[in-house]
């Protein structure tokens, strides 16, 4: 929501679970209730009328099944996924069934999904070291889903970030850019996609809403370098142009 606003866009939500957590890990993960979930979907949907659907964390089977009803009722010109499986502390975010039910159900009919290393890992059960690993593997998932993969190879080693789109009219694309060094980067591969959303909703094609999104991640991470929020992976600034409102807001937390 922070992002979609800070962007100039109208952000609407549907919460599909509840996570007890902070800066320092998630401690537990409750689902909402199926029906719940469909009626927030189509509460927005019959009103609002989306552009782009931006999907983040889906916890079981039944709400994968919720989220393909609508996706297939609304038919939104704009879908993508960021597979949110494990947290960065190592919490498992989502069950084995449900993996499999979106590797049936959900990936066919979004537009883009934003797998980071491990997330690909689990997708095409192959390991990735290296670009040519990325490559291969973002080939495997548009091949197997008729979709656009933004591959994420934050967690390679190296002291570049580089991520890699293959789209579904089988082209590559790199982004590279210098890592950088910062103790607060929780939600980064959130902001990411709801970023990409924003853009795509706006108008723009794939590779300059992607990038587009990147200058903004980039902007976001290094504004929250001097954040001192909880003790363990604190946020990044979402936005970075409001200086005087982000020093208020370090002063009252700190």
């Amino acid at each position: 929501i922070k992002t979609i606003s800070a962007l100039g866009g109208y952000a609407a939500s549907a919460i599909t679970a509840i996570t007890i957590q902070n800066t320092l890990g998630v401690r537990a993960v409750q689902s909402i209730a199926p029906d719940i979930v469909r009626g927030q979907i189509e509460a927005v949907m019959d009103d609002l009328q989306p552009v782009a659907i931006k999907i983040g964390m889906v916890n079981d089977i039944q709400i994968v099944r919720v989220i393909s009803d609508c996706l297939q009722k609304y038919s939104p010109a704009y879908v993508v996924y960021d597979p949110v499986m494990v947290s960065t502390s190592g919490k498992k975010l989502m069950t084995d069934e449900a993996i499999e039910e979106i590797k049936k159900e959900l990936l066919p009919l979004v537009t883009l999904i934003t797998p980071n290393i491990d997330e690909a890992k689990v997708l095409t059960g192959k390991s990735i070291h290296n670009i040519q690993d990325m490559q291969a593997a973002a080939k495997m998932l548009t091949d197997d889903y008729h979709t656009s993969i933004l591959l994420k190879g934050g967690h390679l080693e190296g002291d570049n970030m580089c991520d890699l789109l293959h789209t579904s009219e089988s082209i590559y694309h790199i982004y590279e850019e210098k890592k950088i060094e910062s103790h607060n980067l929780h939600g980064t591969g959130c902001t990411l996609s709801s970023a990409i959303a924003t853009y795509l909703a706006k108008g723009y094609p794939m590779r300059e809403s992607i990038q587009h999104a990147k200058t903004y991640i980039t902007q976001a991470i290094i504004a929250g370098k001097e954040l001192n929020v909880g003790h363990g992976n604190g946020p990044l600034w979402h936005f970075p142009d409001s200086v005087a409102q982000m020093c208020t807001f370090c002063a009252v937390v700190s």
